[in-house]
């Protein structure tokens, strides 16, 4: 193994040395949605606003508790049972990030799971470096063995899915487990990219068939052989970053590098969205204050509902073109409505 290689995963995923890695992953490897009436014209007929439920789930092979979210579409299940999606946060989140996204996908007719990943999660954060200005002690958090760590979350939660649905469980027996989406920002996009199969120096990367379409919000592209390590990224892969969305972590993250993913996968049912003035928090999908965690730009504020709204309806319809096979949202895909002049759109 060369020193290039550690490097990728070093610069990838900010902490130990291969040799550290190694020893380490391998045995674990067992508000409403803000609304523009123009972006959104087109909606999905019956969906309503459904039930939202917090539950911890239990894996009972590491231990580990799985704080989740649940987001149930209104109205009756479609033939063949909801479509899933799940959605990982972002260093220092929780299983409240990403609500604007799943408000948006529940409207559009899936089952949405906002997994927390105990470790790097606001309670992590709170612990070891006090606030988002500690770029140190943030960059623990965000090493190899808590990126195992998400990984397994992930696939304990497809588990834990595909268990209730054969037990009937509740509404759990209306749900696909199979042919499901899986997304994430910012270090949830690192899970993501992670579950899409990338690999690292010393790991294969993990093979999910579950999962079967991605969005990944604000991304890194590694910082040698990238396309090495996205070579088996075969799946349906959408990237979104945007103009400011720079690094706050300290690792070498910048719009460039985030921009850089789209060229860096495999061709073939890839698609790359930068919309203008958005930095990193435009994608992490919250408002208020948990958007305000680090120094935002005023014109970043100001175009934050317009870019959510957006966001919101590309997404739905990457989901539906994807998982369920709707030529009308895929159609709508080819040309979004709503973007502004100095946004960009990209399909290969």
């Amino acid at each position: 193994m060369t020193d290039t290689r550690a490097s990728h995963w070093h610069d990838t995923l900010g902490v130990a040395s291969t040799r550290h890695i190694l020893h380490i992953t391998m045995p674990l490897l067992r508000r409403r949605l803000l609304t523009l009436p123009l972006l959104l014209a087109h909606s999905w007929a019956g969906a309503q606003d459904g039930a939202i439920e917090d539950e911890t789930w239990t894996d009972t092979r590491r231990p580990r508790v799985v704080p989740v979210r649940v987001r149930w579409p209104g109205g009756a299940a479609p033939i063949g049972g909801w479509p899933l999606l799940l959605f990982s946060h972002g260093l220092g989140g929780a299983r409240d990030g990403g609500s604007v996204w799943g408000e948006a996908w529940t409207a559009a007719g899936f089952v949405v799971v906002h997994l927390q990943h105990v470790g790097s999660d606001i309670e992590a954060v709170r612990r070891v470096a006090g606030n988002f200005g500690n770029q140190a002690a943030l960059r623990q958090l965000a090493g190899p063995l808590e990126l195992m760590q998400r990984l397994l979350d992930v696939r304990f939660v497809l588990d834990e899915v595909g268990r209730r649905q054969t037990a009937a469980q509740g509404r759990w027996s209306q749900v696909r487990s199979s042919m499901v989406g899986m997304s994430g920002h910012s270090y949830g996009a690192h899970t993501t990219l992670g579950m899409a199969g990338q690999t690292y120096p010393g790991f294969a990367g993990i093979s999910e068939p579950r999962l079967a379409s991605f969005i990944a919000f604000s991304p890194t592209v590694p910082a040698q052989d990238a396309e090495q390590a996205f070579a088996k990224l075969t799946q349906p892969l959408l990237s979104i970053t945007g103009t400011r969305d720079d690094d706050v972590v300290g690792v070498g993250a910048t719009p460039q590098r985030r921009m850089a993913t789209f060229a860096a996968l495999p061709p073939g049912n890839k698609a790359h969205l930068v919309l203008q003035d958005a930095d990193h928090m435009s994608f992490a999908g919250q408002t208020g204050r948990a958007a305000e965690v680090v120094r935002r730009e005023p014109i970043t504020r100001d175009l934050q509902p317009a870019h959510h709204a957006l966001i919101a309806s590309i997404t739905s319809d990457w989901w539906r073109a994807t998982l369920m096979n709707d030529a009308q949202a895929r159609m709508r895909l080819a040309a979004p409505s709503g973007l502004r002049p100095d946004d960009l759109w990209q399909q290969k």
